[in-house]
């Protein structure tokens, strides 16, 4: 096993929804063969129209030539059974969010799939070594966490498991070169790099609802501070339901205060912008987002249910509090090695979640800061605000040595 070199010509993906798509079309456009499956059939062929026609669009555009658009259809291939994934050497998953579904997926794909194919999970989120234990080839098992739009996002998060082979991890990374990516490896925890940290900046965010903001005040000042957009324009164009309908499958998390805003926008139909209403409203075929006197009202009338006292929230503390969490949270997966550097870091937020390139990303603006100011200012938002503002043991190593978070490697400094 040690000195196999994996060598990836014939790629598979399963799952025809959105992020099947896009993947499918990375894999196409560097010129990769694609098997693709789907359990609906129906749904698979409504897949293979849209991918023509966006790759159609490309031409008319004139971004692409009409052959560069027929070479593209012809690397992909529709199947319909696993059998026919037999010899494919690599398979990347991407059904939805659910830790047995993957899993009876592996079982399935571990029996068919050739000795030496990579299996992996375009997981946001889910355990990559709960998914790889199903599995006789563990060591073949990772993570390619695809950002959407697949085939236009530059991000790649390539999830390591514990027992991921080192040569399989070079497959992968070469792939993600190959098709055009900027690959980051990422240890396996909840949520990886990115959505670890985004969970942290987003609870801070509608925190800030409750205690006396507004979503269009909130996106204003991170917008402001270079973001491509705030976290609730963002919700809205991911769709404010994803998460809603997760928790709801999860049978956890629903009775969470700072998600009861965004449960009654989604009771009321408000899922974003493709329902052209969410916590802004849309115009017919417009992307443009308007600020809601309804939502507004809402969350006034959440806010006062659950007790809260509200108080006017100035763009400073909006920019304090997201900050800080993103980069408290940054520290702590620095601290863990779940991230090989904060230059990883960094890159995870600047290619997958608009953050401001001219800030150089969390942790780079976070060195700007100074360990020491760092500190500080967490211990006094855990002074005002609760426990979960603990500075990350590695914050306080830096402001004691001196150092940056540029200094760390390896979890140290």
């Amino acid at each position: 096993m040690s000195n196999t070199v994996f060598s990836i010509r014939q790629a598979a993906v399963i799952g025809a929804g959105t992020m099947g798509r896009g993947i499918v079309m990375s894999l196409a456009n560097a010129g990769i063969a694609v098997l693709w499956l789907d359990n609906n059939p129906q749904m698979l062929e409504q897949a293979l129209s849209a991918i023509a026609e966006t790759w159609a669009h490309g031409v008319r555009q004139g971004r692409i030539s009409e052959e560069q658009a027929a070479q593209r259809r012809a690397c992909v291939t529709a199947v319909g059974d696993y059998s026919a994934l037999k010899d494919a050497d690599l398979v990347i998953e991407a059904v939805y969010e659910n830790l047995e579904l993957k899993q009876q997926i592996f079982r399935t794909l571990d029996g068919i799939a050739k000795p030496s194919a990579i299996l992996a999970s375009n997981t946001s989120a889910l355990d990559i070594d709960a998914i790889a234990a199903v599995t006789a080839r563990p060591q073949q098992v990772l993570g390619l966490h695809f950002f959407s739009p697949a085939h236009i996002m530059k991000l790649l998060e390539i999830v390591r498991g514990a027992k991921t082979a080192p040569a399989v991890l070079e497959a992968a990374q070469e792939l993600g070169r190959r098709i055009g990516k900027v690959c980051v490896v990422a240890g396996n925890c909840d949520g990886f790099i990115g959505n670890r940290m985004l969970a942290t900046y987003v609870r801070e965010a509608r925190q800030m609802l409750l205690e006396g903001a507004y979503p269009h005040q909130v996106d204003a000042a991170l917008q402001g501070f270079g973001f491509a957009m705030g976290p609730f324009r963002m919700y809205d164009v991911v769709g404010i339901d994803l998460e809603w309908r997760a928790r709801e499958l999860a049978g956890k998390g629903q009775d969470e205060p700072t998600v009861q805003v965004d449960n009654r926008l989604c009771e009321l139909g408000r899922f974003g912008q493709k329902s052209r209403m969410g916590y802004y409203r849309y115009a017919e075929g417009s992307r443009q987002a308007e600020p809601d006197p309804e939502v507004d009202a809402l969350v006034l009338q959440v806010s006062e249910a659950l007790g809260f006292v509200r108080r006017s929230i100035g763009q400073e503390e909006i920019l304090e509090r997201c900050l800080l969490a993103l980069v408290n949270e940054g520290a702590k997966i620095l601290q863990e090695g779940i991230a090989q550097s904060s230059h990883d870091i960094d890159l995870v937020y600047l290619n997958g979640y608009g953050f401001p390139a001219e800030r150089g990303g969390p942790m780079s603006w976070a060195d700007t800061q100074g360990a020491a100011d760092l500190l500080a200012r967490l211990q006094q938002l855990q002074a005002q605000f609760g426990s979960h503002w603990q500075p990350a043991r590695l914050i306080e190593q830096l402001a004691a040595s001196g150092q940056s978070f540029s200094d760390v490697t390896g979890g140290r400094p």
